[in-house]
């Protein structure tokens, strides 16, 4: 079924009309294949959320009016796509006898030297705008304008109006080991993978050395770790890696106070009260239940404040300064609503409070900044330390020989009292969130919590946050992941007040956000991933590939009517895993851990027996793939609960046999953690995000140096097999892991593991 099977009469009521005149999906297809049309009411909540009045027919009649003489009225849309070396045609409102003229300013404020010719429009009839009847004509944009984001200027008679003028590569290219192979590497959760120098939570230093052992212990090309996206400045810290409160800045929790330049140079008492601070921490080290995040920051922001008010050379505040006028009025946002959260408390959506009373022109938040102006400095101070670490930390990689590095995770949105929203809500829509629909993770639909970003205001202003955001990412990652990349094509809104259920598609330019993606991604020589899991259209799939953008296979979801496809199979334009972080470890999963959890915490919509009896047949189709491709011993499969471990090798060995262009091994597996990162639909139900690495027993893992020296990458010829299964062999894992993990640490067990696989 599609939309399509809307009725005739459904489709020319006032109401169905408004919403897909504005985007608003009246639809859809869920994940079981069903067809289900959006109730009024939801329609016109969204449609509120979108600041259009449709609570009436009349009010419906009144917008569809308003929004037609708006397009009509102006000359070009604000915001036009151009694929670089073709040419392109941007539609113009004209007068019946007019002709438009065109320039464009470049990027870098020269002007475009080429002609620009124009041409006839689209034949379309002309409109009635109050008695004056608009046609068009087009300006065609010359297939030599470089990549960039320029300026187009269009004149009509005496009227002029400027655009966005996007100009995009058609696609992201592969890097060159792509092209012809493949590259792989590790999933990790940052703040769970602890070292004896973290201060109870991973951190920047940590994920230095993580890369560069990666690359020389095993060869790896990329580490993918949860978003660092900007977080909360004072305690209580939100667990979430996926609810922050900027996207634009990054989390400064994760700094490495002594890998700080200034504190080598502290005084002996200043010295002595940061180690001090940071031996307070050791104890959260050795928990092996939940990470405590926020009696870490407390410590951690302590001796950040010492070193800051240390001081610094003045070569290195003339950096720092330039630093703050890079990032400009973003910097300044976030460091501001931090000191506002500083002072006055957390936003607590009273309307007493200073979220809602001030806003970003309030002369009480002016006063606010001269009352603090050292801690409003603190904060753009932590921001530039940790642009500054994650810098380094993708500066080792690369140094190290990682053709990719660090692969960052971009959230789907930011939280709804976060500083994004309070200094910008213009950007985002008023009295929505987004979700999903029900589907395989949670029978009841999710509830994110973010607002989204108004595709209304994405127009109207160039898409000029998004591609900010985009491109800090790529400043400090060799590759991006975009959670749910269906955003960029339509998200789910959930009105407030009402269950996930009670949602309505609204659907975004999914072609300028992709161009964008590919113009930031081309000049970092970079990589995209986008998570396309659940429900995708056909031509979302298409429209990612054709733009080289990379899906995701899970080896758990690639199946077809209860049957796996062998990973042969697969597209050949996807990072490949086996699970993800909303999935149980390898481990965890063969014992029906998403089964349990789910029934424990009420998340069934039915009987549990019959969940259950899913997962085993699941299960079985499974280890029946795994056998039929001879990546398992059938006996391993009969008796599979002594052949754990080997039916985790079987999995892993399965990845490698498909054609996708990145392959992704868990750090959970290579240690034999049972427990899931998330349980999606739930908040506190759950320990998400709070789950620090353990071994199989749960004894908690915190790397060590190793003096282990290097092991060279290994020729085509070497005896020394595939570094994607190193960390992974069955019978080496259950013979070592456990006890050398608790002893010794990652880095040792994967030394030893290669030299016993090694052997002949």
């Amino acid at each position: 079924m599609s939309e399509i099977t809307e009725s005739g009469e459904r489709l020319a009521r006032p109401l169905i009309r408004l919403a897909k005149l504005v985007g608003v999906g009246t639809s859809y297809v869920g994940m079981s294949h069903d067809y289900h049309e959006i109730d009024d009411d939801v329609l016109i909540e969204v449609l509120a959320a979108l600041g259009i009045d449709a609570s009436s027919e009349s009010a419906q009649l009144i917008a569809i009016r308003r929004i037609l003489n708006e397009r009509y009225a102006r000359l070009v849309a604000p915001t036009v796509l151009h694929i670089a070396g073709s040419e392109d045609r941007v539609l113009v409102n004209t007068g019946i006898l007019d002709v438009p003229s065109a320039s464009i300013t470049l990027e870098n404020g020269e002007p475009y030297q080429g002609t620009i010719e124009v041409g006839p429009g689209d034949g379309s009839q002309a409109y009635d705008l109050d008695g004056t009847f608009i046609s068009n004509a087009a300006v065609v944009i010359p297939a030599d304008l470089p990549i960039g984001y320029h300026t187009l200027h269009v004149k009509v008679a005496d009227r002029v109006q400027d655009a966005t003028l996007i100009s995009a590569p058609d696609r992201v290219d592969l890097l060159d080991p792509m092209k012809g192979g493949s590259l792989w590497g590790w999933m990790a959760q940052l703040y769970s993978i602890r070292s004896s120098n973290s201060w109870g939570v991973g951190d920047y230093e940590d994920l230095k050395t993580m890369l560069v052992d990666a690359k020389q212990k095993t060869g790896a090309d990329f580490v993918l770790i949860n978003p660092v996206h900007a977080a909360e400045p004072v305690s209580p810290l939100t667990p979430s890696p996926y609810l922050p409160v900027s996207r634009r800045l990054i989390n400064f929790t994760y700094i490495r106070p002594e890998a700080i330049a200034e504190y080598a140079t502290l005084s002996e008492g200043d010295k002595n009260a940061v180690d001090g601070l940071h031996a307070d921490t050791e104890p959260l080290n050795g928990d092996s239940q939940l990470i405590d995040r926020d009696a870490m920051w407390r410590s951690k922001m302590h001796a950040l404040w010492i070193i800051f008010k240390a001081g610094r050379t003045a070569e290195r505040q003339s950096v720092f300064d330039q630093f703050k006028a890079d990032c400009g009025s973003d910097l300044e946002a976030y460091a501001t609503w931090c000191l506002c959260y500083d002072k006055w408390g957390a936003p607590n959506g009273e309307e007493s409070n200073w979220e809602r009373k001030f806003n970003r022109n309030s002369p009480e938040i002016a006063n606010l900044r001269k009352q603090y102006p050292d801690t409003l400095d603190f904060y753009r101070w932590l921001e530039w330390i940790a642009a500054e670490q994650l810098s380094s930390a993708q500066q080792a990689a690369k140094d190290a020989g990682m053709h990719i590095g660090i692969m960052s995770d971009m959230a789907v949105g930011v939280h709804p009292s976060g500083a994004d929203v309070w200094w910008n809500p213009e950007r985002f829509a008023k009295g929505a969130t987004v979700g999903a629909p029900p589907d395989m993770f949670n029978q009841q639909g999710q509830n994110w919590s973010q607002p989204p970003l108004s595709p209304i205001n994405l127009e109207t202003t160039g898409y000029e946050a998004y591609r900010n955001m985009v491109h800090g990412m790529f400043a400090r990652a060799g590759a991006v992941r975009i959670d749910h990349i269906l955003g960029l094509f339509r998200l789910w809104w959930i009105p407030e007040n009402r269950s996930a259920m009670d949602g309505a598609y609204v659907y975004y330019d999914s072609d300028i956000m992709l161009g964008v993606l590919a113009i930031e991604a081309s000049r970092a020589g970079g990589v995209v991933v986008g998570e396309d899991l659940g429900v995708v259209p056909d031509h979302v799939a298409d429209s990612l590939s054709s733009h080289g953008i990379l899906g995701c296979a899970v080896e758990w979801f690639e199946q077809c009517d209860g049957v796996f496809r062998a990973p042969s199979q697969w597209r050949p334009y996807a990072l490949a895993s086996v699970n993800t972080h909303d999935l149980p470890p390898a481990a965890g999963y063969l014992e029906y851990e998403h089964v349990k959890i789910r029934e424990r915490l009420g998340l069934l919509t039915g009987p549990a027996e019959e969940f259950e009896a899913f997962a085993k047949a699941e299960q079985d189709a499974m280890l029946a793939m795994l056998v039929e491709q001879g990546y398992l011993d059938a006996d391993f499969a009969e008796h599979r609960e002594d052949h754990e471990a080997d039916i985790v090798d079987a999995l892993y060995h399965a990845l490698k046999g498909s054609p996708c262009k990145l392959l992704a091994a868990s750090i959970t597996d290579a240690v034999g953690e049972k427990r899931a990162q998330n349980q999606p639909g739930t908040n506190n139900e759950y320990p998400n995000w709070r789950i620090p690495l353990a071994d199989a027993k749960g004894n908690v893992y915190r790397s060590k140096p190793s003096s282990t020296p290097p092991v060279p990458n290994a020729s085509p010829k070497s005896s020394i097999p595939d570094p994607l299964y190193l960390p992974l062999t069955s019978r080496v894992v259950k013979r070592t892991v456990q006890w050398t993990v608790r002893r010794r640490g990652l880095k040792e067990a994967i030394a030893e593991r290669r030299q016993g696989i090694a052997s002949p």
